[in-house]
C-alpha cells in the first residue's frame, strides 16, 4: 500500500513554477471561507496583503506603507467569482471611479496558486513549525538565480513561507504567511462603496459572464456552453434539490460508467476544516478516509451517483487508478428538482489533461435516460 496525494503550492507566484512535490500523505479541502494575511517584497517595499473570502465573494486587501513614491500605497480589489468581475479602489484616499475587469483563471487564491505540481528535483529537508502551522521544507533550483525554498502547511497545503537563496548563499523572504482564521469573514467586508456601485455589476447573469467562459464550457461538451454552469464558484441555490452525478467524456459526452472510484463529504459546512487521505493499493484500489470523505462507488447505478437534498457545498474526490484523480469543493446550483452535476474529463487514460465540474441548466444533458 502507498498514499497518493495532490500537491498544491499555495502562492500565485511566477517564481514557484520550478516548486513541485513528488508524494503526499494528504489532499486538503478546497477553502472557501477564510481570512489570510501575509507580506511579501516581489515588488521591492514589504506590502502587507489580507484576503477575505466568503464563498463566490473575495476581497484583497493591499497596503505597502512609506517610503515608496507618493507615500503609503492601498489598493482593494473585490472579486465576483461567479461574474468573474472584479472592482479595484484606493479604500483610504477615495479615488473618483472604481476601476471594473474581468478576469480568468487563478486570481490569487492562497489555497491554490501554482496549482497541482509534481515536477522531477523538488527535495523534502524536514519539518517545522511555522506561524502555529506544521509545515514540510522542501527545496528546488531556480536556474542561475540559486534555489526555492518553501514551506507547506500539511494540513491545507497552502504555501506559507518561500525564501529564495541565492547563489552566494543569501536568503531572502518573498513572501509569508502570518495569519490564518477559518472563521467566515463579516458581510460587511463585502460592502462596496457608494461611489463604486454605478461601476458594480448585479448578481451573477448570463450577461456577466467573462468573455470566453461560454465558448470554453462549448469546446470542452461540445454543444452549448449556455447550457452549463461551473460548479466551483460560490453561487448556492436557496432551495434544495436532489444532484445525479455522473462522469463523462468530453466532446462526445458519452457517459463513462466504471474504471473510476467516486468518494464525498457531506458535512464540509459543518465540520472542522478537514484533510482527506487517499490510500492506495498496487492494483489502483482507493481507500478514503479524513473528514467525512466516504465512497460512494457501491451506490451508483449506470454510472450515476444520487443524492437527495444535497447540500450548499460539499466535496467530490474521483479516483481513475494510476491514470489520476480530480477533486473539487462542489457549490450547489438547483436547476430543477433533480439537477445534474457532471465531471466532464478530457481524457480518461490521462487525468492531468484536464476536464471541469459543471451542472447543468438545460438541454438534453439536464436528465438522465431510464
Amino acid at each position: 500500500m502507498f498514499v497518493r496525494g495532490v500537491a498544491v503550492c499555495g502562492i500565485n507566484l511566477v517564481l514557484l513554477a520550478s516548486c513541485g512535490l513528488t508524494l503526499r500523505a494528504q489532499t486538503a479541502v478546497a477553502q472557501t471561507a477564510y481570512t489570510v494575511t501575509a507580506s511579501n517584497t516581489m515588488a521591492g517595499p514589504v506590502t502587507v496583503t489580507k484576503t477575505y473570502r466568503l464563498g463566490s465573494k473575495v476581497v484583497v486587501d493591499e497596503r505597502t506603507p512609506a517610503p515608496v513614491t507618493g507615500g503609503a500605497m492601498n489598493i482593494r480589489t473585490f472579486y465576483d467569482l461567479k461574474a468573474m468581475e472584479k472592482l479595484t479602489w484606493d479604500p483610504v484616499n477615495k479615488p473618483d471611479a472604481c476601476v471594473k475587469a474581468t478576469f480568468s483563471g487563478d486570481w490569487g487564491d492562497p489555497f491554490a496558486g501554482a496549482g497541482n505540481l509534481a515536477k522531477p528535483g523538488i527535495k523534502q529537508l524536514g519539518m517545522e513549525n511555522l506561524h502555529g502551522f506544521t509545515a514540510r521544507i522542501m527545496e528546488s533550483a531556480a536556474g542561475p538565480s540559486g534555489q526555492v525554498k518553501a514551506w507547506v502547511d500539511t494540513k491545507t497545503n497552502m504555501v506559507v513561507k518561500v525564501q529564495l537563496i541565492q547563489a552566494s548563499g543569501a536568503a531572502v523572504t518573498m513572501v509569508e504567511v502570518t495569519d490564518v482564521s477559518f472563521t467566515p469573514p463579516p458581510a460587511s467586508v463585502f460592502a462596496i462603496p457608494a461611489d463604486c456601485t454605478a461601476a458594480a455589476s448585479p448578481a451573477s447573469t448570463e450577461s456577466t459572464r467573462p468573455p470566453g467562459e461560454a465558448d470554453e464550457i462549448a469546446a470542452l461538451t461540445g454543444g452549448n456552453g449556455q447550457d452549463y454552469v461551473k460548479a466551483i464558484y460560490g453561487g448556492v441555490s436557496k432551495n434544495p434539490c436532489t444532484m445525479l452525478f455522473r462522469v463523462v467524456h468530453a466532446g462526445t459526452m458519452e457517459p463513462i460508467n466504471s474504471g473510476f472510484q467516486a468518494a464525498v463529504d457531506l458535512n464540509v459546512a459543518t465540520e472542522p476544516p478537514p484533510s482527506y487521505s487517499i490510500g492506495m493499493s498496487r492494483d489502483g484500489h482507493a481507500t478514503f478516509s479524513g473528514g467525512g470523505l466516504h465512497e460512494v462507488t457501491s451506490q451508483t447505478r449506470n454510472g450515476v451517483f444520487r443524492v437527495d437534498n444535497v447540500p450548499a457545498r460539499f466535496e467530490m474526490d474521483i479516483e481513475f487508478g494510476s491514470p489520476g484523480s480530480a477533486t473539487a469543493n462542489i457549490y450547489r446550483e438547483c436547476f430543477a428538482p433533480q439537477t445534474v452535476l457532471l465531471y466532464v474529463v478530457k481524457n480518461p487514460a490521462n487525468i492531468s489533461d484536464g476536464g471541469d465540474w459543471l451542472w447543468v441548466k438545460s438541454g438534453k444533458y439536464a436528465t438522465v435516460p431510464h
